[in-house]
């Protein structure tokens, strides 16, 4: 099964004023992802509100991102849902449709406790769309599956063709390097926090991820790849400590969903508003953000 090299990004919603979904800015928005180094995208995740979308939504933007796909760029669709047949439709579309992949995080109600739990929630989305290569989506901060996923990995090794891989958003290097090492490295491991790139690279194996911040900080985020595999370790650990220096400012501002869509409208890229209940920002709010933003540099090293 074919390993993601590289990064993919995590895409926001794109919403007119009044919330609805709008599919236009698609295209361009495909368009800017590739020119910056970008390999593709996991759509309809937590940067994308997409337990907030309806299944009709879901499916529409899943059609509209793989029609305008650049070639080889990867369309990776989320069909997690609280209501399992739901997600299994939401899967079986994106195998009609040519997805490259679909992914899944554990639902946030009712919340998985036990290993074996979570592999029959995978195995039964995994298994409506035996074609595509399924990764979970492993971010216990959103749903309370705080489970150890060398456990996931020999439990499903073996009983989930199709399992691919986890993308692996959550605090220990430790456990992600574990998983990673699993069988000599049998399943993709998508490294899934943009602050820590550089430590999965150190560790010697580190090949994929997925982000959030890639969406404006992609550039940077990409060069911290590409400075470790030329050798050069000072421009790699200036580019990370500048992509934490962005994260700082995010958080600020109630972090990547809400204040990273936001600077998607000051690099020219205006995605529209956050769904209800997220508290979107204010105008006061985004240019004091904008401020913090120029402070480090921002401007001049993000996305194009």
């Amino acid at each position: 099964m074919e390993k993601i090299i590289g990064l993919i990004d995590a895409p926001f919603t794109p919403m007119y004023a009044n919330g609805d979904v709008n599919l236009e800015p698609i295209a361009d928005y495909a368009a800017m992802l590739q020119r910056n180094g970008l390999g593709g995208v996991f759509i309809n995740g937590s940067s994308g509100e997409g337990y907030m979308l309806s299944t009709a939504e879901r499916k529409a933007l899943a059609e509209r991102w793989v029609s305008v796909a650049p070639q080889g760029f990867k369309v990776i669709v989320h069909v997690g849902s609280c209501c399992l047949r739901e997600s299994q439709e939401l899967a079986r579309h994106a195998q009609e449709i040519g997805a490259w992949g679909i992914g899944s995080m554990a639902p946030p109600f009712p919340k998985i406790g036990r290993i074996e739990e979570l592999v029959k929630y995978c195995e039964a989305i995994a298994a409506s769309a035996p074609e595509l290569p399924f990764y979970y989506y492993h971010i216990p901060a959103f749903n309370g599956a705080f489970l150890p996923m060398l456990d996931l990995l020999k439990a499903v090794d073996g009983r989930i063709p199709n399992f691919a891989g986890i993308k692996y958003t959550y605090e220990s290097l430790y456990e992600y390097n574990q998983c990673r090492l699993y069988k000599d490295g049998k399943f993709d491991m998508l490294h899934g926090q943009d602050e820590t790139i550089l430590p999965s690279l150190a560790q010697g194996g580190a090949q994929g991820g997925i982000g959030g911040t890639t969406n404006y900080n992609g550039r940077e985020l990409v060069g911290i790849i590409e400075a470790w595999k030329q050798g050069d370790l000072e421009t790699a650990r200036e580019k990370q400590n500048f992509s934490q220096a962005v994260i700082n400012v995010i958080c600020n501002y109630r972090g990547n969903i809400v204040g990273g869509k936001r600077i998607m409208k000051l690099i020219g890229f205006d995605l529209g508003p956050n769904r209800v209940p997220f508290r979107n920002m204010t105008d006061e709010e985004e240019q004091s953000m904008k401020r913090e933003l120029e402070a480090i540099g921002f401007f001049e090293r993000c996305n194009k």
